[in-house]
């Protein structure tokens, strides 16, 4: 479990500071509790959430433990460092929402055989449903795409409860012809 502390201040300095301490600003809304103003240490952070197997966590803040997904993050425009991530509550079980769900393509095309390459045009499928119903992710088979072929939003199968809000004729994969 990740374990992080309350910002009792948002004031501008008080903030610089916790990043120079080597914390993550961060802010968990949507649950319960309200929202809450918290800080991580940025390693741990960025440790835990690559090394994690679903796309829901816990976290612990002061007394209290929450599952949280993440909703947004910020990085630094000229090094990419992570400065400021958003964390959605999941404790309300039953309360419907929109996630972001990302895509894993498994398998090898045939089109890579035909001098073709494989586009991720989409990285992240949004869906409604309930944190109970939340997918991982959409594993897609793209060992049958030749080139010139490519998998739509509408040929994917939702889980029960989950309703895809992206419009269907999205490409998500493509085969294209190497240039």
């Amino acid at each position: 479990m990740l374990e992080g502390i309350i910002r009792e201040s948002t004031e501008k300095q008080a903030t610089k500071q916790l990043k120079r301490d080597g914390y993550l600003i961060a802010n968990i809304y949507g649950g319960e509790a309200g929202n809450i103003n918290a800080a991580f240490k940025k390693n741990e952070f960025i440790k835990y959430v690559r090394n994690k197997g679903t796309l829901s966590f816990e976290v612990k803040v002061g007394d209290k433990k929450l599952p949280v997904i993440i909703q947004e993050y910020q990085k630094h425009p000229v090094n990419s460092d992570l400065t400021h991530v958003d964390l959605r509550d999941l404790s309300d079980k039953k309360k419907e929402a929109t996630f972001m769900i990302p895509i894993k393509s498994v398998g090898t095309p045939v089109g890579l055989k035909n001098k073709g390459v494989l586009i991720t045009n989409v990285r992240r499928i949004k869906v409604k449903c309930t944190p109970a119903d939340l997918p991982n992710a959409f594993d897609l088979d793209v060992s049958k795409l030749d080139v010139g072929d490519n998998i739509l939003v509408r040929d994917l199968e939702a889980p029960k409860g989950v309703k895809i809000v992206t419009e269907g004729r999205v490409a998500v994969l493509s085969c294209i012809k190497a240039k």
